[in-house]
């Protein structure tokens, strides 16, 4: 295969609004990947777990197999949830996990052959190729499983093109894909495997300039008018970003939702068009990880409880030591007042200690105040449900 042609298929996944992250990988494929103009649209990390010490520690456990299918599955899905908390907002994403064993400098009992899985939000593509032995040298075994995994690649990006991989008609690949439902999407979120769904509903352009994320949480139930006015506020304090609403599917004192719940809140945000994130994750430090260089949106009241040692075991060190970690990862709480046991505060009204003081930015109560809550309006609700059927009867 042509350096020609392997450059023209590389410079269009380059264009397209992808961004992936590489776990494993043959040695020539990541060459063209980043020696071609453009990579950093596509390539957002690449490593290469080449001993088992660093398998063990990339997958986090000890393995019986190191060359396989379900290995290159599970690395698949470690990159891609990597590949989440790194891309442009807005952005596809896609998780690349390879593992092979080819031709080495002693002979080998068993087969040359590769694994390869690339995970995308609904779907994963898988393929196999098991290697005639003693066709090959061990740079030309790499350039073969270098093209499949660039061919792989191209088609998770809907790029046209073929490129001939030099395999013989006997070497034919096993490939296979499976596709998710967003209720089967929904499910993996709330077990754990995947860390976050984004619904880009604002119609914002992929790859947006803005990587910073300004993110506010909620239960959304309901989402209302202060929630929208909130984040537009927040928007013009921070100077930019990438606005966005979260919701966590996992509760920290309650059931986790449910998928039919969580996708009737989504369709809130549908409705009015702004993007809403699905994450797993309902404590702050846990949030910071997963949106790094985020600024947060809350209330004063959030911000006393955040700051509050009681909810770190009543240690003052121990509060300290979590937010200080997410200052390090350059997360940020933009705070708006709120109503705290029947009193209007704002952050100038909250005792932040002078250490984490400046990760703490004041929303001025002349640009916000609004002091109903989703509770409030469903209790509301309630009451005036409760008429309607009393007048029925």
């Amino acid at each position: 295969m042509g350096e020609a042609a392997i450059r023209t298929i590389v410079e269009a996944i380059h264009s397209t609004p992808t961004q992936a992250v590489v776990y494993g990988g043959a040695s020539m494929a990541l060459g063209w990947l980043m020696s071609v103009p453009g990579a950093s649209n596509t390539l957002l990390e690449a490593v290469v777990p080449y001993s088992r010490m660093s398998t063990v520690q990339l997958l986090g456990r000890v393995t019986s197999q190191y060359c396989s299918q379900a290995m290159a599955k599970e690395m698949a899905l470690l990159a891609y949830n990597r590949a989440l908390m790194l891309s442009k907002p807005g952005c596809p994403v896609l998780g690349v996990g390879y593992t092979g064993t080819l031709a080495t400098s002693r002979p080998k009992r068993g087969d040359h052959r590769f694994f390869l899985s690339m995970r995308a939000s609904d779907r994963i593509w898988e393929t196999s190729v098991t290697l005639t032995k003693n066709l090959r040298s061990r740079e030309e075994e790499d350039k073969v499983a270098s093209l499949v995994l660039i061919q792989a690649m191209a088609k998770a990006c809907q790029v046209s093109g073929t490129l001939d991989c030099g395999l013989t008609e006997s070497e034919v690949p096993d490939e296979s894909e499976t596709q998710f439902s967003e209720e089967q999407e929904l499910e993996q979120l709330i077990n754990g495997e995947l860390c976050f769904k984004i619904y880009p509903f604002s119609g914002e352009a992929h790859g947006s300039d803005e990587d910073r994320k300004i993110i506010l949480p909620g239960s959304f139930n309901p989402l209302h008018d202060g929630h929208l006015k909130l984040l537009e506020v927040a928007m013009s304090v921070s100077g930019g970003g990438y606005p966005c609403f979260e919701i966590s599917a996992i509760n920290a004192d309650k059931p986790p939702l449910s998928v039919a719940q969580i996708k009737d809140r989504v369709k809130q945000f549908e409705a009015v068009g702004k993007t809403v994130i699905v994450s797993n994750q309902p404590y702050f430090y846990k949030k910071a990880e997963l949106f790094p260089g985020s600024s947060f949106v809350i209330g004063a009241d959030t911000a006393a409880r955040l700051v509050n040692p009681k909810y770190y075991e009543g240690s003052q060190k121990r509060m300290l030591e979590i937010l200080g970690d997410c200052k390090r990862t350059g997360c940020s709480f933009l705070v708006g007042g709120r109503n705290i046991d029947g009193v209007f505060k704002v952050l100038e009204d909250l005792d932040i200690p002078e250490e984490i003081s400046d990760m703490f930015i004041s929303i001025p109560a002349e640009k916000f105040r609004m002091d109903i809550s989703s509770s409030e309006i469903r209790k509301k609700q309630g009451s005036v449900d409760k008429r309607k059927r009393e007048e029925e009867v």
